[in-house]
């Protein structure tokens, strides 16, 4: 056998493997309840080193640092949120060794609707990050002395106009949650995504990526691995939507 026919033959069994699971999965109970409130994030989520706070239903801090980056012609400085190795630059083009402050975000964890608990992958599967500008009232006095407004966030920078290598920037973005009507079902006390809109936030996920991101996924196109997953997550889909419709018809027929 050849290998690529090996490959293939791996991937069809996986495929029917998911498909199997999908099908001997035992159904769960379902309160086929629609949303009727507004959701409710619960406690306040705070970035303490900065006072930052929200009370939507997520927080992300993303610091930026202004670095030396070679582009494979020449050098460049570039605000970027990881470090970038310098080690093999010429002289005068050293970065900072690492990053002074990290990346944080925080999640919802008490989310409700209607006094129904939120599956937090609610959150992470349909929520929109907006950036917002907080109140600096609550700025420790030590990063007060480094930091000053700059945008939406805060800059080291003494100038912002004339950033220098090593200078921060720090921004926060807060989570907002979509209209969830046609979104939810409620399953075993919790609210938790249809199939159909969770699929729905899977398609869009691309468009949201990277350009970088789109133009190798377009150039190589999908693998096997990519597409037996994808289609035994349809299958998975297709057999709770028609378990959904039995139940409810039975219950009309019932009523």
């Amino acid at each position: 056998m050849t290998p690529a026919r090996a490959r293939g033959r791996g991937w069809a069994i996986a495929l029917f493997a998911l498909a199997g699971v999908a099908f001997a999965a035992p159904a769960q109970t379902a309160d086929d309840a629609e949303p009727l409130g507004e959701p409710i994030a619960g406690k306040r989520l705070l970035d303490r080193d900065f006072g930052v706070e929200t009370r939507q239903f997520g927080l992300d801090r993303r610091v930026e640092m202004y670095q030396w980056r070679y582009n494979g012609k020449a050098y460049e400085r570039v605000w970027n949120a990881a470090p970038i190795d310098s080690a093999g630059f010429a002289a005068g083009h050293a970065n900072p060794g690492g990053m002074p402050l990290e990346n944080k975000r925080w999640w919802a964890e008490n989310a409700s609707l209607d006094g129904k608990p939120i599956q937090v992958e609610v959150l992470r599967t349909i929520g929109e990050w907006r950036v917002f500008r907080p109140n600096f009232s609550r700025l420790p006095a030590n990063l007060a002395a480094t930091f000053q407004p700059e945008g939406d966030g805060l800059g080291s920078a003494e100038n912002p106009l004339d950033p220098q290598i090593g200078d921060l920037r720090v921004s926060w973005r807060e989570l907002r949650l979509p209209p969830l009507e046609g979104k939810l079902e409620l399953r075993d006390g919790r609210w938790r995504l249809l199939p159909e809109a969770a699929a729905a936030a899977l398609a869009a996920a691309p468009a949201r990526a990277a350009p970088a991101a789109n133009a190798a996924a377009a150039r190589d196109g999908w693998s096997p691995g990519w597409f037996a997953v994808a289609v035994g997550f349809a299958l998975i889909l297709l057999f709770r939507l028609r378990q959904r419709r039995r139940r409810k018809a039975q219950s009309v027929g019932e009523g």
